[in-house]
């Protein structure tokens, strides 16, 4: 199962897919859950929201561990170095806030003394005291950085499909499943 010239392996494909599943439900519950202020006891959305964090971070995490072992397949000839290198650099930033983004509202919920049980498997350790300061301001850092990640998930759609639509070269296909196999 490794990647080939021309696409990524069944298991990076399952896990890119798998990720924009949860970030679809993820962002679509934080839309729905109410606004995280003072006082707010968190209930069915909350608690919805930061499980899937927790499970986010679970995938991020093989997901990661997955292409560290296995190269990203060498991109179009087609391709300008520069887009190469922007293409890259995406990728890696994609990495570092969905790595951060779980942490973040893990240490935000515990500053406010907020059991995490994600679906109710296990209590989670607080990652700051109950009470702590700077949790609130890593809560506001959270949800800035979750509008970027926002912004750069509708970017990396856009940029797909004009390389689909526009310039009819093979990107797109890379990580479609059954695509550039």
């Amino acid at each position: 199962m490794e990647n080939t010239a021309t696409a990524y392996d069944p298991v990076a494909k399952t896990l890119h897919w798998l990720m924009f599943l949860l970030l679809l439900a993820q962002f679509i519950v934080a839309f729905i859950m109410p606004e995280i202020k003072r006082g707010v006891v968190p209930e069915t959305y909350i608690k919805l929201h930061l499980s899937f964090g927790i499970v986010i971070l679970l995938v991020i995490v093989l997901r990661l561990l997955w292409r560290l072992n296995r190269p990203v397949p060498p991109a179009d000839d087609s391709l300008p170095p520069r887009q190469q290198k922007a293409a890259r650099a995406m990728h890696w930033i994609f990495y570092f806030l969905l790595l951060v983004l779980p942490f973040m509202g893990w240490a935000a919920a515990s500053a406010r003394d907020w059991e995490i049980i994600p679906f109710g498997i296990m209590t989670l350790p607080y990652l700051l005291p109950a009470g702590t300061k700077i949790g609130h301001l890593i809560g506001d850092v959270h949800a800035v950085l979750s509008w970027s990640l926002l912004g750069l998930i509708g970017l990396h759609i856009a940029l797909a499909l004009y390389h689909y639509f526009i310039v009819r070269d093979r990107v797109l296909q890379r990580m479609l499943p059954g695509g550039g196999e």
